[in-house]
């Protein structure tokens, strides 16, 4: 008899643990989703004030987008395993339109979304390193953890580019050309992305404010 009551509080026990697990797995998995998760409600469309946000640097400052009040602003989302990203890089498109836009005194904004342990996600010092690694120079890069970022301007694709003007307002929001898998023989790419900066620098309305972005998609959870 004995032995048959210490089976049955052993079998108990045991019982207990795996709910006490289950449980504990459960919360983790309610807190991961709370602490990142897909885009709800409307995006902000062009034309619409561009949503506010406070972010920290990949040197652990701290940048609102009202402290670049009376300036244009690139918002472009990256992520640096992404072919796409990576192909715009490789070939110094994206480089080149971020010196172009320093010249033109251009804040460019370059974040990342991906949650931690997800593609793209990176350390502030591993950011700055994959930077000076490809020659790119942003105004700042904005380690967006808990995608809070992200998801205000519903940001879908790496990469994907908003243009912002001086009085705050979206005045662009897409791809940053109209070719995702281009192939010898294709025509030139529209430069979207390009044309919309550059009638906004001067003074122009832009002639295509929205394209369809292309990219891989923003992780703001681990099954993006």
């Amino acid at each position: 008899m004995k032995t048959q009551t210490l089976s049955i509080s052993r079998r108990a026990l045991m019982t207990a643990s795996a709910l006490v697990a289950a449980a504990a797995i459960g919360a983790a998995a309610l807190a991961g989703n709370a602490r990142a998760q897909e885009p709800t409600g409307e995006p902000p469309i062009p034309g619409d004030a561009a949503p506010g946000f406070t972010a920290t640097t990949a040197t652990g400052d701290t940048v609102s987008l009202s402290d670049f009040e009376g300036q244009t602003v690139v918002l472009e989302w990256t992520n640096h395993d992404c072919p796409f990203v990576v192909r715009h890089y490789d070939s110094g498109y994206i480089p080149g339109l971020q010196a172009d836009a320093a010249e033109n005194d251009v804040v460019w904004l370059q974040v990342i979304s991906s949650i931690p342990g997800t593609q793209g996600h990176v350390s502030g010092e591993r950011a700055i390193e994959l930077n000076d690694e490809r020659g790119s120079a942003p105004a700042h890069v904005l380690i967006d953890e808990t995608s809070d970022v992200g998801r205000a301007y519903h940001a879908a694709t790496t990469p994907h580019m908003y243009v912002i003007d001086g009085e705050g307002v979206l005045r662009y929001a897409g791809g940053i050309d109209d070719q995702p898998r281009p192939r010898e023989g294709d025509p030139a790419p529209v430069e979207h992305f390009a044309d919309a900066l550059a009638q906004v620098q001067a003074g122009e309305d832009v002639s295509v404010p929205e394209t369809q972005p292309y990219g891989c998609s923003v992780k703001y959870t681990e099954h993006s």
